[in-house]
C-alpha cells in the first residue's frame, strides 16, 4: 500500500506536471483575451486583420490544443497502458487482426507512437515478427483518426466544463486511476477550447484576400501535402495540422481538396519526423525498421491516392451529413469539418485494405533498408533495447528494459553453462573467458541504471513504479550472481588447478546434479524476468526443497571427511565445500530474480 505522502507527491506531480505543459499556453490565450476587446463580424471587415490579436489567437489555441492533446494521451496511457500491452500481445496472431487491435489501441491511447513503441518491444523480445507489426501499424494510422473525429464536433462553447470537471478530479481524488481520467477529461476539454480560440482568432481572415488567395493555391494536391507535411515537422503533431485544418473549414476558409491535401501532407510529416527521430535516438533495429514501414506505408498510399483526390473528395462528401438549409460560407463551414475527417479516416482505411495483403513485401524492404546494427569495432557490448525514443511512454520503456534485463540475464546464464565443459576440461584459458564476460554485464548494467533514471524522471503510476522496484532488484541481483562466478568460482578453480587428489565417482555426481540443479534453477529466474513468467518464477521456488536436500548431502558427506591426514585431499574438500556454497549463493540469487515475476503474496513465501 502506498503512503498518505506517496499518494500527496503524487497528486502534486500530476498538477505541477498539468501546469507546466498548460502555463504557456495559459499566458498566451489571457493575451489574446485582453486584445480581443470586441468581436469581429465578417461581412464588415474590410481592412487588414489587427496581426496581433490574430496570432495570439491562433497560437495561443494551438499551445492549449497541444497541451490538452498531450494531457489526453498521457492520461489515456496511463490508465490503460498495462492493459493495451496485453491486448496487443495476444491479439495480434495475423495481419488482420493486428489491424484491427493497431486501430483499436491507437483509438484509445490516442498516440501511435505508443503503439509502435510497444508493437516494437514485443518483436525484439521475439513475441512478434516484423511482418506482423505491419498490421499493426497499417491499424495504427487508422487509430490515429479518432482524435480528427472528435475534432469535427463543434463542442468550443461547451469546452470548459471538462476543463473544470477534469481539474477538479486530478485535485480531490484519492484513487490513481481517477485521477489520470481526471487528466483525460482536462485534456479532451483543452483541445476543444484550443480549437474554439483557434476558429475564432482566424474570423478576421474570412475578408482578407491575400490569405484567402494562398488558401486558394492550397487546393493544388501536391502544395496542400507539402505544406501539411512541413506544418507537421515543425509542430511534430498531425493531429494539429487536421486540427488547424478543420478549425479553417469551420470558419469557412478552407474548401475540402485544400483540407484532404493537408491531412494527406500530416500523415506523410508525422511518419517522416518520427522515423528520423527514430534513426538518430534508436539503438534498436527494430524500431529503426518500424519507422521505415510506417514512412513507405504512407508514401506509396499519398502517392497513389495524389491523381485521384477528387474520388477522395467526391467519397467525403458522399458518406458525410449535409446541410442544405444553409448556403455560401455558412453551409461550407457546417460541412467541410466533417468531410475532411470522413477523407483522412478514408485515406487509411482503403491504403490498410489495399497493402494488407503486403506485409511481408514492407518487412522485407525494411529489413533490406536497414541492416543489423554491429557493434563497432572496439566496443566490448552495447544495449540492444534501450530506445531513447520508448522514454516518452513509461510502460514502453519498461518494457525495453525487461528485455536488457533478460539479455543481460542470458549473458550471466551462458557464464555458468560455460563452467560446465570447462570443469571437464580443466582448462585455465577457459575459466579466464567465462570470467572475462562479467565485463559484458558490468556495462549492461551501467546502461541500464542509467536509462531507469531517465525512466525515473517522467511521472509513474503504481503499477509502473513496482515494475521499475523489480526490474531495479532483478538487475542488481543477476549482476550479483555474474560476480559470484566470475570473482569466486573462477578463483576457486585456480586454487584447485595444482591439486593432485582426485574426487571420488559419487561425489563428482553428487556434484554434477547440483550444478545441473544451479543452472535449471537461473535458466527458469532469466525466463520469468524477460517474459514476466509467473509459472517459470514459481518453478525457481518450488525447486528449493531439493536444492537444499542435495546441497546438505553433499556438505555431510564431505564434512565426515575433514579428518583425512592427506593435506591436498583435505584442500580439496575444503574447495568442494567452497563450490558448492557459491551454487547455494547463485540458487538465492536465482530465487530473488524470479519473485520478481511473482504477485506479493506469493513472493514473501520462502
Amino acid at each position: 500500500m502506498r503512503s498518505a505522502h506517496q499518494e500527496h507527491c503524487t497528486s502534486r506531480g500530476m498538477l505541477l506536471r498539468a501546469l507546466r505543459v498548460l502555463l504557456p499556453a495559459l499566458l498566451l490565450a489571457v493575451a489574446f483575451a485582453a486584445f480581443a476587446t470586441e468581436s469581429v463580424d465578417a461581412d464588415s471587415v474590410s481592412q487588414p486583420p489587427d496581426w496581433v490579436q490574430l496570432f495570439l489567437g491562433l497560437f495561443g489555441g494551438l499551445a492549449l490544443f497541444l497541451g490538452g492533446l498531450q494531457l489526453l494521451s498521457e492520461g489515456m496511457t496511463k490508465a490503460a497502458g498495462q492493459t493495451m500491452k496485453v491486448v496487443l500481445g495476444k491479439l495480434t496472431t495475423n495481419r488482420f487482426m493486428g489491424a484491427l487491435t493497431g486501430a483499436c489501441v491507437t483509438g484509445i491511447l490516442n498516440s501511435s507512437t505508443v503503439t509502435t513503441l510497444l508493437v516494437v518491444g514485443f518483436i525484439s523480445g521475439g513475441m512478434m515478427t516484423l511482418a506482423q507489426s505491419v498490421g499493426v501499424i497499417m491499424g495504427a494510422n487508422i487509430g490515429s483518426t479518432v482524435t480528427a473525429q472528435l475534432l469535427a464536433f463543434d463542442l468550443s462553447a461547451y469546452s470548459l466544463g471538462p476543463v473544470a470537471v477534469g481539474f477538479f478530479m486530478m485535485y480531490t481524488a484519492k484513487q490513481e486511476k481517477v485521477k489520470y481520467y481526471g487528466m483525460m477529461i482536462l485534456g479532451i476539454g483543452l483541445v476543444f477550447y484550443g480549437m474554439g480560440l483557434m476558429s475564432t482568432g482566424m474570423t478576421p481572415l474570412r475578408s482578407y484576400e491575400p490569405f484567402l488567395d494562398i488558401l486558394k493555391r492550397l487546393e493544388n494536391p501536391l502544395a496542400g501535402i507539402v505544406a501539411g507535411a512541413l506544418f507537421t515537422a515543425v509542430v511534430q503533431s498531425s493531429a494539429a495540422t487536421v486540427g488547424i485544418a478543420i478549425a479553417m473549414a469551420s470558419e469557412g476558409l478552407l474548401a475540402l481538396p485544400a483540407g484532404i491535401a493537408l491531412a494527406l501532407g500530416a500523415n506523410i510529416g508525422t511518419a517522416v519526423t518520427t522515423a528520423i527521430m527514430g534513426i538518430l535516438s534508436s539503438t534498436s533495429t527494430e524500431g529503426v525498421r518500424a519507422s521505415v514501414v510506417h514512412v513507405v506505408f504512407n508514401l506509396l498510399g499519398t502517392v497513389i491516392w495524389l491523381p485521384m483526390i477528387w474520388l477522395l473528395v467526391d467519397l467525403a462528401v458522399w458518406i458525410s451529413p449535409t446541410s442544405p438549409e444553409l448556403e455560401g460560407m455558412r453551409q461550407a463551414a457546417a460541412e467541410v469539418p466533417r468531410q475532411i475527417a470522413n477523407a483522412n479516416t478514408l485515406f487509411n482505411v482503403i491504403n490498410t485494405l489495399l497493402f494488407i495483403g503486403f506485409t511481408t513485401w514492407f518487412a522485407r524492404l525494411a529489413e533490406k533498408l536497414v541492416p543489423e546494427h554491429e557493434t563497432p569495432v572496439g566496443v566490448i557490448i552495447e544495449p540492444e533495447f534501450l530506445d531513447a525514443g520508448a522514454l516518452k511512454a513509461p510502460t514502453a520503456a519498461l518494457q525495453q528494459v525487461r528485455l536488457e534485463v533478460g539479455r543481460l540475464g542470458d549473458i550471466a546464464l551462458s557464464m555458468l553453462k560455460d563452467l560446465g565443459s570447462a570443469f571437464q576440461t580443466r582448462d585455465l584459458a577457459a575459466f579466464d573467458a567465462i570470467a572475462r564476460r562479467d565485463d559484458e554485464v558490468d556495462i549492461l548494467e551501467a546502461e541500464i541504471l542509467s536509462y531507469m533514471g531517465k525512466i525515473r524522471m517522467n511521472m509513474l503510476t503504481e503499477d509502473e513504479s513496482e515494475e521499475f522496484q523489480g526490474l531495479m532488484v532483478a538487475t542488481d541481483n543477476l549482476e550479483n550472481l555474474a560476480d559470484v562466478i566470475e570473482t569466486d568460482i573462477v578463483s576457486l578453480v585456480r586454487r584447485a588447478y595444482d591439486i593432485k587428489s582426485i574426487t571420488g565417482e559419487e561425489t563428482r555426481t553428487m556434484l554434477w546434479g547440483l550444478y545441473d540443479s544451479t543452472v535449471a534453477a537461473v535458466e527458469l529466474a532469466v525466463q520469468a524476468i524477460r517474459d514476466n513468467d509467473q509459472e517459470a518464477a514459481a518453478s525457481v521456488l518450488l525447486m528449493k526443497d531439493a536444492f537444499r536436500e542435495q546441497s546438505e548431502m553433499l556438505l555431510g558427506r564431505k564434512a565426515a571427511r575433514l579428518s583425512a591426514d592427506d593435506p591436498d585431499y583435505l584442500e580439496l574438500v575444503r574447495l568442494q565445500m567452497g563450490l558448492v556454497d557459491h551454487f547455494r549463493r547463485i540458487y538465492t540469487l536465482a530465487k530473488r530474480v524470479a519473485k520478481v515475476a511473482l504477485p506479493p503474496v506469493l513472493a514473501q513465501q520462502d
